[in-house]
């Protein structure tokens, strides 16, 4: 466990206070960082806070300000904003509880673990992860962290609770903006019923450890292969060639294809879909439309 908590407070359900602590349950994948530098003399690019016709400041000089109109500032000093206390900033009180399902995935934003603060504790966090459980609810509050208040949602998670911080409805797209120009017509029934099988051919439990970031890998090769080459330049391969016809495709004879691909290579002799002896004409499609 991490030396030092993103959070120390307590949890309040009522008049039940549970002393926690706050961990990040993420973090940086292995990417690559890079630094400018200025290629003639191989030197690091350095940055200054400079303020025009004066030059470069202190640190101890550089204040936080707001521009309530053009040009001017409201300014504010670190003890004045540190003055503004939230109760959140100590307490994280549970006031509604909802089904997990409720919240549209847009709104979770970073997960954290939640652990009991003490042994003392431990006894009312268990009641309250086993409680969620049971209830199949997740508690929602606010918490005050790293400068601004967050909405949170709690759920419990193996012998522990999760904390995930959500969004607030105004950082949040309305999803008809951008779905509403999509047609509403139904699918044919055998390509629906051919990309449903395809779909159960490639389910399988999930697993991270199965996917890689391939631009990280192929960033760390070409960092490899410029060491060998003492730093000379090298030439990219080709880019892969579009295929003839653009974006119009055969959609049944792709899933088809797609899904006696997938049999052959599991062993699977059943055909991916049964062909109706009568087939009924299949529905205007948006895919087919633009094929037409």
């Amino acid at each position: 466990m991490p030396a030092r908590p993103s959070w120390k407070g307590q949890i309040r359900l009522a008049l039940v206070s549970i002393p926690v602590e706050i961990y990040p349950a993420t973090k940086s994948g292995a990417g690559i960082r890079f630094r400018q530098i200025h290629e003639p003399s191989g030197q690091t690019i350095k940055y200054e806070k400079t303020v025009p016709g004066i030059g470069p400041v202190k640190p101890a000089d550089i204040l936080k300000g707001f521009e309530y109109e053009k040009g001017s500032y409201v300014l504010l000093d670190e003890k004045e904003i540190e003055a503004v206390r939230l109760e959140s900033r100590k307490t994280l009180e549970l006031t509604q509880f909802v089904s997990l399902h409720d919240i549209p995935v847009l709104y979770y934003e970073k997960p954290y673990f939640v652990v009991p603060a003490d042994d003392l504790a431990e006894e009312a966090f268990i009641v309250l992860r086993e409680a969620l459980d049971q209830a199949k609810k997740v508690g929602l509050g606010q918490l005050a962290m790293r400068g601004r208040e967050y909405i949170v949602a709690l759920r419990p998670c193996g012998r522990g609770i999760i904390m995930e911080t959500l969004r607030y409805a105004d950082e949040v797209n309305k999803a008809a903006s951008y779905f509403r120009e999509i047609g509403d017509e139904k699918p044919d029934d055998e390509l629906l019923e051919l990309a449903t099988a395809l779909i159960d051919k490639k389910t399988a439990p999930f697993d991270a450890g199965e996917f890689h970031d391939r631009y990280v890998d192929a960033l760390r090769d070409l960092i490899d292969t410029k060491m060998k080459n003492k730093g000379k330049r090298v030439t990219p391969d080709d880019e892969p060639a579009a295929p003839a016809g653009g974006n119009v495709i055969d959609l049944m004879a792709a899933l088809k294809k797609s899904v006696n691909a997938k049999a052959a290579s599991t062993g699977d002799a059943k055909p991916a879909a049964k062909r109706a002896s009568a087939k009924k004409p299949p529905a205007k499609s948006a895919a087919r439309r633009k094929a037409g």
